[in-house]
């Protein structure tokens, strides 16, 4: 019988632009002491941490948890692509559900460089590889156009090839991602944005445009979880709870000839069901969704594959308004990675920030009414995507 796990604290520093960041090591401290604060804990309770980032060293955990405090205690280093965050967290939550700690600590950062993404080994094989090969096979390669941008516009034309999604329909969720995140003073980009000007942005690929694809930022979140016992014990608010949670892994259906399951389409909707499986409930009982939109492609096809709306049915998901406030599910109330950036190993516990104040009802002018459930999806590439299922204990 495993223990389940609560949400005590959770923290997060506003994302910025590389340009304006301080150092990836300093950031985190922050969020950590945000984290800890908002629990009402000291780092002395902390039993265990795990630390997510992408672009950094080896020990780099350590040395951002050090300037919170030296106590001797296991920090393991995480780096799974863009769901490092939340990888951090599921290590964390299953660390606690075997009865193997009772206060752990998951903290993501990022410092990230300028422009698009890239390997930052050159003189070795590149682990994505095999999917490359796929990519090439099913759709050639575009020299000037970014790597990632041909995976999910490749992912988004071959959506649009299935159903007839327009272009207009993703160009849609970026003006609801900045219409949410005016509401967000922790989002890099919270200034409103038309159709028209989504559409007039430079083309990368397929039906994206540049201002449908999300920075690259530079950030930290974190998050301190316990058992019920540890929050019991030490009069802990921690009434937001995690409910179920699974992490998958590619599948041989990745590597088949389908842009929308070599972005990641058959890993969520297999985690998806797990987690619905787990907890009793379906898509029909959620509220709220933080969702990894790195780019209006992915949000549209995870749409269906989080069983949001019926397989072709997100053009009209979009049309209706479902995906907003007043409609079915809110996606994505804090603007998502489109509007608050994408430090790759902070995206996942800036989500779990999100929705823990959701289901608390602090979540000031974003606050989705008589929310009970959120879900969360964080996707990476090469590949791992976890899907958490939160709610009200």
């Amino acid at each position: 019988m495993t223990i389940k796990t609560r949400v005590a604290g959770v923290g997060m520093v506003p994302f910025q632009k590389p340009s304006q960041a301080g150092d990836w090591d300093s950031m985190a401290e922050e969020a950590i002491k945000l984290a800890l604060a908002d629990a009402g804990l000291n780092y002395s309770h902390v039993q265990q941490a795990y630390a997510g980032y992408v672009y950094g060293d080896s020990t780099a955990g350590q040395s951002a948890i050090y300037r919170v405090g030296c106590t001797g205690i296991p920090i393991v280093n995480v780096n799974n692509n863009c769901s490092t965050g939340s990888t951090a967290l599921y290590l964390a939550r299953q660390l606690i559900a075997l009865g193997g700690a009772e206060c752990v600590l998951a903290v993501g950062f990022e410092q990230m460089l300028p422009g698009a993404l890239g390997n930052v080994f050159h003189d070795r094989k590149a682990p994505m590889e095999r999917h490359t090969h796929v990519t090439h096979a099913i759709q050639g390669a575009d020299e000037k156009a970014p790597w990632a941008a041909q995976l999910f516009g490749g992912g988004g034309r071959d959506y649009q090839e299935r159903y007839g999604a327009k272009d207009e329909t993703f160009a849609k969720i970026s003006v609801k991602a900045r219409r949410h995140a005016a509401n967000n003073p922790l989002a890099l980009f919270r200034d409103p944005i038309s159709l028209e000007e989504v559409m007039a942005s430079p083309k990368l690929y397929g039906p994206l445009t540049r201002l449908q694809a999300c920075p690259p930022t530079c950030g930290a979140a974190a998050a301190v979880l316990v058992s019920p016992a540890f929050a019991a014990k030490h009069g802990l608010d921690a009434r937001v709870e995690i409910v179920a949670q699974a992490m998958t892994t590619d599948t041989e259906t990745s590597f088949e000839p389908s842009m929308m399951k070599v972005i990641g389409y058959d890993m969520a909707k297999e985690a998806a069901r797990q987690v619905y499986e787990a907890a009793g409930i379906g898509p029909g009982n959620v509220a709220v969704v933080e969702l990894h939109d790195c780019f209006t492609a992915n949000e549209l096809v995870t749409y269906e594959s989080l069983g949001l709306c019926p397989e072709g049915g997100a053009e009209k998901f979009i049309e209706d308004g479902d995906n907003s406030y007043g409609g079915k599910v809110v996606t994505n109330p804090s603007g998502g990675l489109l509007s608050k950036g994408h430090p790759l190993g902070a995206t996942g516990l800036a989500q779990c920030y999100e929705l823990t104040h959701q289901l608390r009802g602090t979540a000031d002018r974003r606050q989705v009414e008589g929310a009970r459930h959120a879900l969360q999806h964080n996707l990476g590439l090469g590949g791992a995507c976890v899907v958490t299922l939160f709610g009200q204990a």
